[in-house]
């Protein structure tokens, strides 16, 4: 349903007015999941590299365990950073009072549907003339 101009006016004053307040933008830049997602890929960015000095320099050393620690804090800090990319990249909305997502598939318990799920979705819904 289209607005009035009146309420077209009123909305947009409205917006410039929340715009123009500081407080009010650093409490939605808070409380939005996608700039928390992407602070979090930016530090797992930075302990990537610190891992990847500790590997290198446990193998220049020739300190082996160190090395090792190393990569495990690589391997941690890369899987963190695709989990916070994931999210950041994510299209849920979270609102004031709750939160709504995205529809998911149907599959089995609430997880993502497997390839026999999305198969049986496919032959359930087919053209009629083709059975």
């Amino acid at each position: 349903m289209p607005l009035s101009e009146h309420e077209q006016r009123l909305f947009e004053q409205i917006e410039r007015s929340l715009a123009e307040d500081p407080k009010f933008a650093s409490a939605v830049r808070a409380s939005d999941p996608r700039f928390h997602a992407r602070r979090r890929l930016l530090v797992a960015a930075g302990v990537l590299i610190a891992g990847l000095a500790l590997l290198v320099y446990g193998a220049v050393i020739k300190l082996p365990p160190l090395a090792v620690a190393g990569f495990v804090v690589m391997l941690a800090s890369a899987a963190l950073a695709v989990q916070s990319h994931r999210r950041a990249q994510s299209p849920d909305l979270h609102v004031v009072g709750g939160t709504t997502s995205r529809r998911r598939p149907k599959g089995r318990s609430g997880r993502r549907p497997s390839i026999l799920d999305r198969m049986e979705d496919r032959w359930r819904q087919r053209p009629e003339g083709h059975r």
